[in-house]
């Protein structure tokens, strides 16, 4: 892009905009089940479109010149602390925001004697390890159940060492759906004198109303004795815009040591909540004006019918030939999969998402890991039950047409090349060409491509060399070396 020598016509603009997303997925209408999340009610999306462009040029930056900035943020991190068992809170930009500051509190308010460090199962978000990257925390990551998916508070307590700074749990974690036994986890924590961070960020604004609509709900949240911070997505199931989270803490001492503050240098007064400086009220109106459209008895009514649809696509999935659900969910997320992985007449997970692609629903492929295999995942949504039964449709014919195709079959050598390549040594151009080479268009705007190959090359590799790959990836699709 250039800048144009004059100004071109509004219209015109957003007319480019429209074309620029011809080739996006929807994110209206429940055929998305990852990203996007959706009421399936047009009239709360308006209130909250409208409240974010009203708030848009108010700055966060200084509370005290925007008053209503401190008075909305109230009102919405104390409606989350009222559902969630209280405690002290920070609205951000979203979870891994909410991750980051909860994981600088810890590391700020316990000092330890080594290298400070962090315990968490291996389903936890990779949120956590950026956060650790960040902040220079080390990483103990311990096994799950290969059933339950849930990690053992007994191997948490052998990963604790004294310079364990935080103990994370999940609930629900984002890749089987599954709560971690908070209570029992959270008591190990307290007991050896470690703070406890449980992730409900995209579980937070949802597990509560599924419990009030009948599903059988483990404690998870701020009331749990042990609990001490605890992160909450209001961009997921509390359906505002992006981005919108908000962190709690138990006390608040412990919520200053999230804080930052400088008054190293000769200019305006440095003291900011968040990791973000200057930020744009439009995230906290719409969520602001998202919880007021929608009311208890809004949440509710999606809770009732997020659980029904859950249920049903787990009764669904669990009734095509060849597929199974990946543990016992307790939430809205449902992971699946061939029943016999790698065997005969399994179908490739990676190719029964491209089938889904081309029948108009993206089912979101997920790579396998400790010993989980390759699985597709959906986020069940208040609008997933109106198109359920079209979905399960879609799942079985994908499952169909990914048997008759088989599973991807790689070149021979390619995994073993990818594996050996000496990525610094290769620009941008070269890498394009060789991923062009293995199917995978780096151009962007080009239509929903095929993955499978791409996804099998990855799921082969160790995962340090996927993230090696993943980063390239990254660099390449923003940059202007991209093949034409």
């Amino acid at each position: 892009m250039s800048l144009p020598e004059k100004g071109r016509d509004i219209e015109d603009v957003l007319a480019e905009i429209g074309r620029l997303r011809e080739d996006d997925l929807p994110v209206r209408g429940g055929q998305v089940t990852a990203y996007v999340y959706d009421t399936g009610r047009p009239e709360v999306h308006e209130a909250a479109a409208r409240a974010y462009f009203e708030m848009l040029e108010v700055n966060t930056l200084d509370p005290t010149a925007f008053p209503s900035v401190v008075e909305m943020e109230r009102q919405v991190v104390g409606a989350v602390a009222g559902l969630l068992g209280g405690g002290h809170g920070v609205f951000t930009s979203g979870g891994t925001e909410s991750i980051m500051l909860a994981v600088k509190a810890a590391r700020d308010s316990r000092p330890v004697p080594g290298r400070p460090r962090l315990v968490l199962p291996v389903t936890a978000h990779p949120a956590f390890h950026k956060a650790a990257h960040y902040l220079g925390v080390a990483v103990d990551a311990v096994p799950v159940d290969p059933v339950t998916f849930r990690t053992s508070p007994a191997a948490v307590e052998a990963a604790i060492t004294p310079d364990t700074v935080l103990v994370v749990a999940s609930a629900p974690s984002y890749p089987q759906g599954v709560v971690d036994p908070i209570t029992e986890i959270a008591a190990t924590a307290a007991a050896r004198g470690v703070l406890c961070h449980v992730d409900a960020c995209v579980g937070g604004w949802l597990l509560p109303w599924l419990r009030e609509a009948g599903a059988q709900v483990p404690p998870f949240d701020m009331s749990v004795p042990g609990v001490t911070s605890l992160s909450c997505d209001l961009h997921k199931f509390g359906y505002a815009p992006k981005g919108a989270s908000v962190v709690l803490f138990a006390d608040p001492a412990l919520r200053r040591a999230a804080y930052f503050a400088s008054a190293s240098w000769p200019g305006y007064t440095i003291i900011n909540a968040t990791v973000q400086s200057s930020k744009s009220a439009g995230p906290l109106g719409g969520a602001w004006a998202t919880m007021q459209a929608l009311g208890r008895d809004g949440y509710l009514e999606l809770g009732r019918t997020t659980l029904a649809a859950a249920r049903r696509l787990r009764e669904g999935v669990a009734a095509i030939d060849g597929l199974r659900v990946f543990g016992d969910p307790d939430s809205a997320l449902v992971a699946f999969g061939p029943d016999d992985p790698g065997g005969q007449d399994a179908p490739d997970v990676f190719v029964m998402a491209d089938e889904a692609r081309r029948r108009g629903w993206f089912l979101q492929p997920q790579l396998s890991y400790a010993g989980i295999p390759a699985n597709l995942h959906v986020t069940v949504t208040g609008v997933t039950l109106r198109g359920v039964e079209a979905m399960l449709e879609v799942i079985a014919e994908s499952a169909a047409a990914a048997r008759r195709r088989g599973p991807v079959e790689l070149p021979e050598g390619l995994v073993e090349l990818v594996a050996g390549l000496d990525l610094d040594t290769l620009d941008d151009a070269a890498f394009a060409e060789l991923a062009a080479a293995v199917g995978a268009d780096l151009r962007g705007g080009s239509g929903q491509p095929e993955m499978a190959v791409v996804n099998a090359v990855l799921d082969a590799l160790p995962a340090d060399r996927r993230e090696a790959v993943l980063v390239r990836f990254l660099s390449v699709l923003y940059s202007s070396t991209a093949p034409a």
